[in-house]
């Protein structure tokens, strides 16, 4: 079952948030992976193998690795600009990684409180979209058979790597790591690699304008995981799904 999950669920909603970008544009397809559609299947099944306490850690640690993730958004943004999609896709992995580690130091020494963590991972994304690039206009793009199920694939390869590493990992640096730029890796590789530098900020723009939902997300499993165990993960995609409603019909009175 928790293989299925593995290898079925997270590349299904990197190709659904993919084609979605097909018809709305990079911006709706880098707000829609944004959401956990990586983080909220490793998150489940690391609670099907560990257990609810094991997960409401590991979620709360993932607040602080949205941190990290607003960061490679904006490092992959700004050096896409001068370099090719492999050598960005290299910066923004080594950024963020050396912030996640340093996170997972730093909860070794002190456990962060949720609603801190709540409060940074919300203050990163507002911060990071403010230093990324303008993403001026995108060429026409002509995708080969294979986009979709190189998605797919290069997805489950990923999140079958970490949520295999989990138990060794525990759950601090399991958690930190949940939000590590795997569907968002792969759209905006294939979006600077097929569209260029705008498509790569315009996709970037939208994983942060989607890490509101995302924290959302990581908080509600935290505080529900353990008094109603499976449910907390319903509850926290209800929870995503409104406030990223809520912010959609914001942005659109603007």
């Amino acid at each position: 079952m928790t293989l299925l999950l593995k290898l079925v669920l997270a590349p299904l909603l990197v190709v659904g948030s993919s084609l979605a970008g097909r018809r709305w544009g990079a911006g709706v397809t880098g707000l829609l992976v944004a959401m956990p559609v990586v983080a909220g299947p490793i998150l489940l099944i690391t609670y099907l193998e560990h257990g609810a306490a094991f997960v409401a850690r590991a979620a709360s640690a993932s607040l602080l690795g949205l941190v990290s993730l607003a960061a490679f958004a904006v490092v992959f943004a700004r050096v896409s600009r001068a370099r090719g999609w492999l050598g960005t896709l290299l910066a923004g992995w080594l950024v963020c990684l050396a912030l996640d580690l340093a996170l997972d130091l730093a909860l070794s020494y002190a456990p962060v409180p949720v609603w801190v963590a709540l409060g940074l991972a919300l203050a990163a994304a507002w911060a990071g979209s403010r230093l990324l690039p303008e993403p001026g206009e995108a060429g026409p793009v002509t995708l080969p058979w294979w986009d979709l199920p190189a998605r797919a694939a290069a997805t489950a390869g990923l999140v079958v790597a970490l949520t295999a590493a989990a138990g060794r990992l525990g759950p601090d640096l399991t958690g930190v790591l949940a939000p590590f730029p795997t569907g968002t890796s792969v759209v905006a590789v294939f979006a600077h690699a097929q569209g260029g530098p705008p498509a790569a900020a315009a996709t970037v723009r939208g994983v942060l304008r989607g890490l509101g939902g995302f924290s959302a997300f990581c908080f509600l499993t935290v505080v529900l995981v353990e008094p109603i165990g499976g449910w907390a993960f319903v509850v926290a995609v209800a929870g995503t799904v409104v406030w990223q409603f809520a912010d959609s019909c914001r942005s659109f009175g603007k």
